[in-house]
């Protein structure tokens, strides 16, 4: 689906990320663990845990040690589900990868980064996150759909999107 059926304000094709990331949303039934981030990219917004990619770290290495940090919990056999690329007109671009868990060791806790928050899938509060989860999120945690998404940001607003499900990790 894309945003005004435009085409691409961006040569994604040549598009360099500044920013490699990663999101981890650890589920339990119909319940999804968020975060209240408190510090970085998207303080302030409700999110998944997660981070930028360590010099010489995977994108699953670095998204199981975000969770660790951010939670003091540690997911278990995490799935990849979808890649984001933001272009992003007031700050640097970012390619973040997206996995998911049914499982983790540990008690989620509050750090200095993040306030833990589990969530029911029918409660997500879209209105305090960065505006591209409501295209992407609850496929992902309703459907288990992988995707890949596109955004173009003015500020924190889309102007431009593409995502499409069901592509295969």
């Amino acid at each position: 689906m894309s945003k005004n059926g435009t085409s691409s304000p961006i040569d994604w094709a040549n598009w360099q990320a500044e920013i490699h990331a990663t999101l981890m949303f650890v589920v339990n039934g119909y319940e999804v663990l968020l975060i209240e981030k408190q510090r970085g990219i998207g303080a302030g917004k409700i999110n998944g845990p997660g981070g930028k990619i360590d010099p010489g770290e995977t994108p699953l290495e670095s998204a199981v040690r975000e969770t660790q940090e951010e939670l003091l919990i540690t997911p278990r056999d995490p799935r990849k589900m979808g890649e984001l690329f933001f272009a992003m007109s007031d700050m640097p671009d970012i390619h973040c990868h997206v996995y998911t868990s049914h499982s983790f060791v540990g008690t989620p806790t509050e750090t200095p980064e993040a306030v833990p928050r589990w969530t029911r899938f029918d409660k997500i509060p879209y209105e305090l996150m960065w505006e591209d989860d409501q295209h992407w999120l609850p496929h992902m945690l309703e459907d288990e759909r992988t995707f890949i998404g596109r955004f173009k940001f003015e500020g924190e607003r889309i102007s431009w999107m593409d995502v499409q499900f069901d592509i295969e990790m």
